[in-house]
């Protein structure tokens, strides 16, 4: 059985990213079966402060082992998935602080593992999408899918994202732009990561 995590990235309050999450575990259960099951994970359960190690995360090993709860935990969780999907916030023209922090704790627990990169925002959050998947594939060695999704909020619903209510106009604005499929094509390629031979 793969597990794959559906990270909810945002740490802000209020927030959609919980609404966005949910609505994309939604589709990505459809597909559930007997190899392959899907959790919700959000970042701020881990409370994570900035990063406070007094080792550099590259540097973790049995010898010289993370020292806080919370650090514990986040690796802990993150090392019992087989692959990722982040759903994840732009904030003023890139990455969110607190997901970029979160993906910097941790170095040994990503390498080799297919994630897929679904974003957000006023124009669909592409700058934070693009500047995650290029730290996650060339400094993190995760598997980035190809297919990237991008998320507009409907005009409409910007004050309501804004307060951190997910309108219907931008879900069904989502499903008719064909969202839904690239979501179904991304986890294919992530099936595809999954059914390659361990190095």
């Amino acid at each position: 059985m793969a597990k794959i995590a559906v990270v909810n990235g945002s740490v802000r309050t209020p927030q959609v990213g919980s609404s966005i999450a949910s609505w994309v575990q939604d589709i990505l259960k459809e597909q559930a079966s007997s190899e392959l099951e899907f959790e919700p994970l959000a970042i701020t359960d881990f409370h994570l402060p900035v990063y406070d190690e007094p080792i550099m995360p590259a540097t973790v090993s049995d010898a010289n082992p993370l020292q806080k709860e919370h650090s514990k935990k986040w690796s802990a969780a993150i090392a019992s998935f087989q692959g990722y999907v982040f759903v994840i916030p732009e904030y003023n023209g890139t990455l969110a602080g607190g997901t970029k922090n979160a993906v910097d704790y941790l170095y040994h627990e990503w390498p080799g593992k297919p994630i897929a990169i679904v974003s957000y925002g006023i124009q669909g959050g592409s700058r934070a999408n693009e500047h995650l998947a290029w730290s996650l594939e060339n400094v993190m060695k995760l598997k980035v899918a190809a297919t990237r999704i991008l998320l507009p909020f409907a005009p409409a619903d910007i004050g309501a994202a804004v307060s951190g209510g997910l309108g219907e106009e931008s879900k069904k604005a989502w499903l008719e732009a064909g969202k839904k499929d690239e979501i179904l094509k991304a986890l294919g390629e992530i099936k595809d990561v999954l059914a390659q031979p361990k190095e």
